[in-house]
């Protein structure tokens, strides 16, 4: 279902490029049903230069709800925003825009509404981690594959799971500079190492989140060596899966994380944003939200309970 598909209700929908694999239309819808709210759920594929054409009529639509924004349109993305949520604002890059208020008065009043701009990748990254159930103590080694955007909210992910350094594995540092300013908002030391040299480093960390492009790691994923028990590498691209990276790091005796994990919970509080609730509160039957959630993105049923990540308090520096 592309964006402007049908007249009637609410809508929403997922922006990138590319974005035809994007799996959060069937998720998202899966939510909804549950919900019972009757929100429209499409996609749109949309190169950063065109993304003022298809966000600015939509903050003028009263029926829109708000966009889930992939890359590589995250940092672009804040410019459409009227206020940040202090988490974002400590991130520096927004997965979510969603309108805030009540439309239909806003609409009477002859404005466009309010649209907030929020990260949930950071809870994504946190919660898809979190349910390997691998314990790395309270200071876990952490490492990031990449440098864009997805790999500024790993930082703040790798911050509240109590890293405080992170290296950092990257072709070019001086492109890097976004991981480099949440670093230093949040109190966290980096170390940047070449992209190249990650196959055989893997093995020293607890915590290990690529945030290459699909197939991005796939010449480096046979050069992977050493004893990976205890690591756990999530691996944000999920098309196709299982990735080179992620087979490679299960035969070094690693636990690999979908990213659809990471999709499926930062997905949570996208959709308390839509559906108008607060970040504070559970959707209601949430546990069943989640479980409709993961049986459309082919995930096993799960018993785990996400924890909330959006305070920016969590991102406070600890030195």
């Amino acid at each position: 279902m592309r964006l402007t598909e049908g007249t009637q209700g609410p809508w929403a929908g997922v922006l990138g490029h590319p974005v035809g694999h994007s799996l959060s239309p069937v998720m998202h819808r899966a939510a909804y049903q549950v919900l019972d709210v009757g929100i429209r759920y499409g996609s749109e594929d949309v190169e950063e230069s065109a993304l003022a054409d298809t966000v600015l009529p939509a903050l003028r639509d009263p029926s829109w709800r708000g966009f889930s924004v992939t890359m590589p349109l995250k940092s672009e993305a804040i410019r459409f925003a009227d206020r940040l949520t202090g988490f974002a604002q400590k991130v520096g890059v927004i997965n979510t825009l969603a309108r805030v208020g009540d439309p239909a008065q806003e609409d009477q009043a002859g404005g466009e509404g309010r649209v907030l701009g929020h990260n949930t990748d950071v809870a994504g990254i946190v919660n898809a981690l979190s349910l390997t159930g691998l314990s790395a103590g309270p200071d876990p080694r952490a490492a990031i594959v990449g440098g864009g955007g997805t790999a500024t909210a790993a930082a703040a992910a790798l911050h509240v799971l109590g890293a405080a350094r992170c290296t950092v594995f990257v072709r070019d540092e001086s492109r890097a500079h976004r991981v480099a300013d949440v670093a230093d908002r949040i109190g966290m030391d980096l170390d940047f190492e070449p992209l190249d040299r990650a196959p055989e480093r893997l093995k020293d960390f607890d915590h290990v989140v690529s945030t290459l492009p699909a197939r991005a790691f796939d010449e480096y994923a046979p050069n992977i060596t050493g004893d990976l028990g205890g690591t756990a590498v999530l691996d944000v691209s999920y098309d196709p899966w299982p990735s080179e990276l992620s087979t490679a790091v299960e035969a070094r005796g690693g636990t690999a994380v979908s990213g659809r994990e990471m999709l499926l919970y930062q997905a949570v509080d996208q959709i308390k944003l839509f559906v108008g609730q607060s970040l504070v509160e559970d959707l209601p039957h949430q546990q069943d939200v989640i479980s409709a959630m993961a049986s459309a993105l082919g995930l096993p049923a799960r018993t785990f309970v996400p924890r909330t990540v959006y305070d920016d308090a969590l991102l406070q520096p600890r030195r």
